[in-house]
């Protein structure tokens, strides 16, 4: 069992991070830090952990994507047979994460899965919106809802979510806060795409999973503790259509070029008429902003043509 973690430049968050990770009822075997900013506070805590630890500085930033992949690597190189994933700026929810998960995999027959994720400041919150059918939920309390039908899964949308059994959610996870893979899945799925580098990593890795034929899903009885982002999603048509705006124009190129891409891979394209449909309105209707759906459009098409330039 080896816990990965990718950090870039929040030492205290990570700092708090770490503090749970290693302090699992459950212990991990070893911990492995990918640190995109090389510093030597970071190299410091990370070898002061009261478990086998390796600190991995990059003088290169290789964004989430590329942080987790190397890290997978390496876990895998090491022997792990159980991967599991954490960030800097979110941290499990308690000491028994763990044990929970091991017990959800083990219960289901699972290849991959994870915890609820719900907002740091307020844990009965979820730290993104969750879409059953045409109702988004936004509580912890909420995924446990009778009705248990399945659902259309928008895996560019947010989260959308299957529903079966009282401890699981089949079918959907989140990537990669506290997601728990075996070995066998990563060497299925692969790891993330260096390319993307921040922003619909973890989704492109979910349509990997769900094309596998792998069975994997999100445990209800423990959870993952994150910084709120639901803030991004913006409703329209009522809120029975949500779409993503980041505040930063840095996140929304990376959201927007990188969904391009996604939407232009087999399992996905055929949702692109249902993206243009949302963003066209977002832009045209709700924003009244002409240039800024211009933008969307040469994003979207810089992602679809694979054309990975940063901003």
């Amino acid at each position: 069992m080896v816990a990965v973690v990718v950090t870039h430049r929040r030492l205290e968050q990570l700092r708090a991070s770490l503090e749970v990770v290693c302090g699992q009822t459950r212990p991990i075997d070893h911990l492995v830090v990918v640190d995109n900013a090389d510093e030597q506070a970071v190299r410091e805590l990370v070898e002061s952990q009261p478990v086998p630890a390796t600190y991995i500085g990059s003088k290169h930033n290789l964004g989430g994507a590329g942080g987790f992949a190397l890290g997978m690597l390496h876990a895998l190189a090491t022997g792990a047979d159980l991967v599991w994933c954490a960030d800097d700026d979110g941290r499990p929810e308690g000491p028994d994460v763990l044990a929970a998960l091991l017990g959800c995999m083990d219960r289901h027959g699972l290849a991959q899965v994870s915890p609820v994720v719900c907002d740091l400041d307020d844990p009965d919150r979820l730290a993104f919106p969750l879409r059953r059918g045409l109702v988004w939920r936004r509580w912890r309390s909420e995924l446990f809802a009778d009705d248990q039908r399945d659902v259309a899964t928008d895996p560019a949308d947010a989260t959308s979510a299957t529903g079966a059994g009282t401890d699981l959610l089949p079918g959907i996870a989140s990537l990669f806060n506290g997601a728990l893979f075996t070995a066998d899945a990563l060497d299925r799925v692969g790891v993330p795409d260096l390319r993307l580098f921040i922003r619909g990593d973890e989704v492109e890795v979910h349509r990997r999973l769900a094309r596998s034929g792998l069975p994997f899903g999100t445990c209800l009885t423990t959870a993952y503790l994150h910084p709120q982002g639901s803030d991004e999603f913006k409703p329209i048509l009522g809120g029975r259509m949500h779409t993503q705006f980041p505040d930063d124009p840095v996140k929304r190129h990376f959201t927007y070029r990188n969904r391009g891409y996604l939407l232009s891979q087999p399992g996905m394209r055929r949702l692109i008429p249902q993206e243009i449909v949302r963003f066209g309105w977002y832009f045209l209707v709700s924003r009244r902003d002409p240039a800024g759906f211009r933008e969307w459009l040469r994003l979207q098409r810089m992602g679809a043509g694979e054309h990975f330039d940063k901003p």
